[in-house]
């Protein structure tokens, strides 16, 4: 999916395969990375967080307000890791010890994040931000963007998390075989609200990535790209039971929905439309996973 989407865009614009465009592909899909992989660690548990759009949004805000007040770049970063932590924690614990299923626990975390975006904001963006924060989404690295080079370093790590720690190998038995973490005496509870916590954490440093995108705190900046990341997660392999996940797989995943959505709007389709493409791409994604387990 990813080469022929890249094959058809490439056909139907001229501008598709240019240097800038494809580094705006990459830029863009920086920030919907940095929330598709914590949502894999996530879905690999057969949870889910709906709330990762609007806690990422409020983040955004207390960054833009705490660097407005201070300015300082790095105060105001803190304040919005600290407000995803608290909020991946709050998700983590009522999941895990209240018992509240991950859709309805993160579906009302959700509204409150809404809820309190427009309230902090009175609906207006928070502007006059210092310097420091839009250059560290145009800056570079070695001639390399800064948001490049974050999205690499963070699925490196989240790749070692995975796939080369014990936190990691716990992960696929919280959505495959629970019932073996607490017989070997691993306290599940306690892994699953890690898991939640390092969701919100994730959705505290994008803060800063698109806040500096946008120069500026809005309250409806990031609501809906939740969606995009369960997106890119599903059209990467995730599977939502049984504990199977892929990171590099979600990785593909976000690049062909940011090519996607870059193709569309090269293409002057409605924001509206692409919304539904990414839906149909998510379905037929989905439907091959079934007719390759069928086939297994």
């Amino acid at each position: 999916m990813f080469v022929l989407l890249a094959l058809f865009f490439a056909v139907m614009s001229p501008s598709f395969l240019t240097a800038g465009n494809l580094t705006n592909i990459l830029l863009q899909s920086s920030i919907l990375l940095l929330l598709a992989l914590p949502m894999t660690l996530i879905i690999m548990t057969e949870g889910l967080d709906l709330s990762m759009g609007g806690v990422l949004t409020l983040a955004s805000i207390l960054l833009a307000q705490v660097a407005v007040a201070t300015g300082s770049l790095w105060l105001g970063l803190g304040a919005a890791l600290a407000l995803g932590l608290a909020f991946g924690i709050l998700n983590g614990a009522l999941i895990a010890h209240a018992g509240i299923p991950p859709f309805v626990t993160t579906l009302g975390t959700l509204g409150i994040a809404q809820g309190l975006c427009l309230i902090v904001t009175d609906g207006q963006s928070v502007v006059g931000l210092p310097r420091s924060v839009p250059e560290m989404y145009s800056g570079t690295l070695a001639l390399i963007p800064i948001p490049i080079l974050l999205g690499v370093a963070t699925y490196l790590a989240m790749h070692v998390l995975l796939y080369h720690t014990r936190f990691g190998t716990y992960i696929p038995a919280l959505g495959g075989n629970r019932e073996a973490l607490q017989h070997v005496g691993i306290n599940d509870r306690r892994l699953l609200i890690a898991i939640y916590a390092l969701g919100g954490l994730m959705a505290g440093l994008d803060a800063l990535l698109l806040t500096a995108r946008m120069n500026a705190g809005h309250p409806t900046a990031a609501i809906g790209m939740e969606f995009d990341a369960i997106a890119a997660a599903a059209v990467g392999g995730t599977q939502f039971e049984r504990g199977n996940g892929w990171l590099f797989g979600t990785l593909i995943g976000v690049l062909a929905i940011g090519i996607l959505r870059n193709g569309l709007n090269l293409l002057a389709v409605p924001s509206s439309a692409q919304v539904a493409c990414i839906g149909l791409l998510v379905i037929l994604a989905l439907f091959v996973d079934v007719l390759r387990g069928e086939q297994t």
